[in-house]
């Protein structure tokens, strides 16, 4: 491709960035049918054939969402014997929040950036993806293998409704994945998230004669006492895998009462549990449990319900995960002049469905060296044109590489 060839590609790959970021995908409150519809067309603007597989709507709103369609676009190289890639991004984005200077749907171009809720996380994958996929089809000689791109549109929410339903239904059956990342990092291995639902049940009663009820607030001073204590026990222990860290706790809402002068019957409380790799969730799930109970014993009236809200395992490194790893360094050592280490941060993402079907999966992708720096999740979200511009480069030269025969 000639040098005016790239920059037309790269301008074309820049308003297909702008147009996704353009319409809004927020999530909640989910409704992201329409953001599917509107990514559709613009791949098969490209020349892609484009399977929408809408979700049914009861395991949609099961899932705390209104409509997911997730988007697949498979291309056969040579025979197709080859390996089946796939590359996952999602669709949809946190709700914009304050402070904002930029229209967070206005996908300003400044500086050399793209400005606008999703910019970074991850609608820059789809670009980055489709782009390195375009780039494959023009030149596929000495190919072997199909490339699939998974665009979902439930990762905020957990991805239950869109890699990990592709999957579970048969949809795709690929024999390796790379998920969206950034482009100065090899992601092998990220934490995982328990969201426990605390409802303490007590017995109202006249604030003149708070003796005569069962105080679920009271009761409730008692859990948090125990679940700081057990953030500092976590504090002591750190993960063998670099980058994570020590596992976390944090009751981030506590709702309840009926009035000033009322003894409250009820309180509810959310509880984050981070996990590392080394845990197991449904383990843990069971120790919080336990930890509840044991921070109520004995209170007359009382009665607690845990009931899990997501249970996100976390990504763990798969034998084969090397592969993808040493051919990503690679390329974005000759593209961006360093070699991106191989690490794991401590969040989680719709990779680990990948890795929990058994398919080696790493996160790599457009942005910057950090979610920090890419404002991801905050005002004034951006990723900037040159890290989509080599993340493309490297994306495409890692696919050639992996469909050599």
């Amino acid at each position: 491709m000639s040098s005016s060839g790239d920059t037309d590609r790269l301008a074309r790959e820049v308003d297909f960035l702008k147009a996704l970021v353009r319409v809004p995908s927020d999530n909640p409150p989910g409704d992201c049918a329409p953001h599917a519809e509107i990514a559709g067309q613009l791949l098969e603007e490209l020349g892609f054939e484009v399977e929408r597989h809408a979700v049914p709507e009861p395991y949609v709103l099961a899932h705390g969402m209104k409509s997911v369609v997730n988007l697949i676009v498979r291309e056969r190289f040579g025979t197709g014997n080859g390996p089946v890639i796939a590359l996952n991004s999602h669709g949809d984005v946190v709700p914009p929040g304050e402070g904002w200077t930029y229209d967070p749907y206005g996908a300003e171009e400044r500086g050399g950036a793209i400005y606008g809720r999703g910019a970074a996380v991850s609608k820059s994958d789809f670009a980055t993806y489709a782009f390195a996929l375009l780039a494959l089809k023009e030149r596929p000689d000495g190919l072997d293998g199909t490339v699939e791109l998974h665009f979902t549109y439930d990762e905020e929410a957990g991805g239950f409704v869109g890699p990990q339903w592709l999957l579970e239904h048969g949809i795709s059956k690929p024999d390796l994945a790379i998920s969206a990342g950034f482009s100065y990092a090899v992601v092998i291995a990220h934490n995982g998230c328990l969201h426990l639902e605390i409802v303490v049940r007590g017995k109202q009663a006249h604030a003149a004669m708070p003796e005569t009820g069962a105080d679920a607030l009271e009761a409730a001073t008692g859990i948090l006492d125990a679940i700081y204590a057990e953030r500092r026990r976590l504090n002591g222990i750190t993960s063998a895998t670099p980058g994570i860290g020590s596992p976390k706790i944090t009751v981030g809402l506590i709702s309840g009462g009926i009035n000033t002068n009322v003894v409250p019957d009820r309180i509810v409380m959310r509880v984050d549990r981070r996990l590392t790799p080394e845990e197991n969730g449904e383990s843990v799930e069971a120790e919080l449990h336990a930890l509840v109970e044991r921070a109520v014993a004995g209170r007359a009236g009382i009665e607690i319900e845990c009931r899990r809200i997501i249970l996100a395992e976390p990504l763990r490194t798969l034998p084969g995960t090397e592969r993808l790893v040493e051919t990503i360094q690679k390329h974005a050592a000759a593209v961006l002049g360093e070699t991106p280490p191989a690490t794991a941060v401590p969040l989680y993402t719709d990779a680990r469905h990948y890795t929990a079907a058994g398919v080696p999966t790493v996160l790599y992708g457009a942005g910057p060296r950090s979610i920090l720096e890419a404002n991801a999740h905050a005002a004034d979200e951006h990723v900037r044109i040159s890290d989509l511009k080599a993340a493309t480069q490297v994306i495409e030269s890692t696919l050639r590489d992996l469909l050599k025969p």
